[in-house]
């Protein structure tokens, strides 16, 4: 898919903004490729000469936050949330997000997927924004990402203390095979959110792009944004590993326990078969002709049974 946006002209002056969204290319827009197709990248490649090559790099689920720059193109490639629902359970993981912008006159943002930061920005959401503002425009959606991951480490928080609470009355493989997942989606997180402390320290720089005052004042805004989400998923990590080890050791030693019990009834009830086997046999006995002969040997069974329970729950086998 691609979408074309343009600030309407004038409108900064008003300190207010109308997105307007174009038919084609032209100075000053946002090109905003959302799994383009092969003809989609080939008609913007050829209208503005830009380097096929970053968009599909940033295309690749795979690709590592980074910066490149060649031909007065620059290329920014940062790891943004995306949550999705897969049977019936939210998935919490990141994927590469593209910023390219080709000289002073188009800035193109790339993604496999619909993301919700940039859902704002299309729906002129956001202050201050104005697509011929390039430096600021990355800047602000870099704050947002920031601000997004924020977001999801405080609802994977909340809903790992529900999982907890469902714990403590059902010890189930299956609460803790979910918290398995939230733990893989902090490391997710954790990784890319310190990829992108990286990318964010060398666009301070400088170097990359030109920063104004007011954009210095936002990307430091932006890393400390970044740092306090590295620090919660970091915390919220070694949390939920610390609780999952300890309900793993809780569920294994109830089945411990469940075991000795079982181990202690099959010691008591073997008892009873073993006398009963034994008066069973065919060659006289002593008072075997005595007609109460069976309730003595009941009581005995059953004494030596709780004498036995005795010495079993001594040893905490009850």
């Amino acid at each position: 898919m691609i979408e074309i946006y343009k600030t309407q002209a004038g409108t900064e002056l008003l300190h207010r903004h109308e997105l307007l969204k174009l038919d084609s290319m032209e100075k000053g827009c946002w090109i905003n490729l959302v799994s383009p197709t092969e003809e989609e990248i080939e008609l913007v490649v050829n209208s503005i000469d830009v380097n096929q090559d970053f968009i599909r790099d940033a295309l690749d689920d795979e690709e590592k936050p980074r910066i490149d720059v060649e031909d007065g193109q620059t290329l920014i490639i940062i790891d943004i949330p995306y949550v999705y629902e897969d049977n019936k359970t939210i998935k919490f993981e990141t994927l590469p997000m593209g910023f390219l912008t080709v000289r002073d006159d188009y800035i193109i943002t790339i993604s496999s997927r619909q993301t919700t930061v940039l859902e704002r920005f299309r729906n002129a959401q956001i202050k201050d924004f104005y697509t011929y503002k390039k430096t600021r425009f990355i800047l602000q959606i870099l704050y947002h990402v920031s601000t997004e991951y924020l977001k999801y480490l405080k609802h994977i928080d909340k809903k790992s203390e529900f999982i907890e609470k469902s714990l403590h009355k059902s010890m189930r493989n299956k609460e803790l095979y979910k918290l398995l997942d939230l733990s893989k989606s902090l490391v997710y997180f954790n990784t890319s959110l310190k990829s992108n402390e990286t990318v964010l320290e060398r666009l301070l720089t400088g170097k990359f792009i030109k920063l104004y005052e007011e954009d210095a004042d936002l990307l430091e805004d932006t890393i400390i944004e970044n740092k306090q989400a590295i620090e919660m998923a970091t915390i919220y990590s070694s949390i939920l590993s610390g609780t999952m080890d300890a309900f793993a050791s809780i569920i294994s030693n109830n089945q411990n326990e469940v075991m000795k019990f079982l181990a202690a009834m099959t010691i008591v009830l073997s008892i009873p078969n073993m006398v009963y086997s034994f008066f069973g046999q065919n060659f006289p006995l002593p008072l075997g002709e005595n007609p109460l002969m069976w309730l003595y040997v009941l009581a005995g069974s059953v004494v030596i049974c709780l004498i036995m329970s005795f010495i079993l729950w001594k040893r905490d086998m009850f």
